[in-house]
């Protein structure tokens, strides 16, 4: 058992309690569970409730960064620079598009490396009002949408923005952001362009059921992305204290998903389970 009171980055009064499970006996995602007392509150919290955990300045950072000792922003972040480095594009001059962007996390990553223009988006409002508590300087504007059904007023600004890099950390293989959204926001990133992102192995798998292992190699086979790295490193641990695999990937934009191929993955979309 491990229990942590007033942590580093927690507000004062908050303490959190962390079950220590048995090997394989608790699986990535809600199955992950921890226990916060906020005062006279005591609160459940599963590791993908991310509308709570947001809502508690630090908690986010505490339990995933801290805690579970997650890398995924800087070697993300440090692949897809390191990509750009190598041909006479400047970082600086990136027009980044950060796709479920929490609270800021990844954005703070890339400012670090020069990157001056980030937008940002995510599905749940908490999620903006987390960026802007904790991080109000590192996106030049952030939206709350569901990019399976973009407005087109939401199109309109972001095609405005001139984007010309996509990035996703730990968001993508859980049902936070599904493959048509990734599709969406990729149509919106200029030719050429970046894109980097991770995802557990499993979801690139031959037994993927999450849509992304056929995506990506859809993507690759058509030839509309040129993947010029996919590597797999150490994203986290988990509760049990086993090491949690993902897998980097830094692509080049070689073309856009066709209006046929959406309209495809909208219907196949329509037709999921609510």
């Amino acid at each position: 058992m491990s229990t942590s009171n007033n942590a580093r980055g927690l507000p004062k009064g908050v303490s959190v309690y962390l079950p220590r499970t048995e090997p394989c006996g608790v699986s990535q995602g809600n199955e992950e569970r921890c226990f916060v007392t906020r005062g006279m509150d005591k609160m459940e919290i599963g590791f993908h409730e991310y509308d709570k955990i947001y809502s508690i300045p630090g908690l986010y950072e505490h339990l995933f960064y801290e805690k579970m000792r997650c890398c995924s922003p800087g070697t993300v972040c440090g692949l897809l620079v390191q990509e750009i480095r190598k041909t006479r594009e400047s970082v600086s001059d990136l027009r980044v598009l950060d796709m479920g962007a929490g609270n800021g996390m990844v954005a703070e990553e890339l400012t670090k490396f020069g990157v001056n223009t980030i937008i940002g988006i995510d599905i749940i409002e908490e999620a903006s009002m987390a960026a802007q508590r904790d991080r109000p300087d590192v996106y030049q504007d952030y939206f709350v949408a569901d990019m399976t059904e973009p407005p087109d007023t939401l199109n309109h600004a972001l095609r405005e923005e001139q984007l010309d890099c996509l990035v996703t950390v730990a968001a993508l293989g859980f049902g936070d952001i599904p493959p048509l959204a990734f599709a969406e926001a990729f149509n919106l990133i200029a030719t050429p362009g970046w894109v980097a992102f991770n995802i557990k192995d499993n979801f690139l798998s031959d037994s993927d059921a999450s849509g992304f292992a056929s995506l990506t190699r859809d993507l690759v086979d058509r030839g509309l992305i040129r993947i010029l790295v996919s590597s797999k490193y150490r994203h986290r641990f988990c509760l049990d204290g086993r090491p949690l695999y993902y897998r980097a990937v830094v692509a080049e934009k070689c073309n856009s998903i066709s209006d046929e191929w959406l309209e495809q993955m909208r219907a196949a979309e329509a037709c999921q389970p609510a």
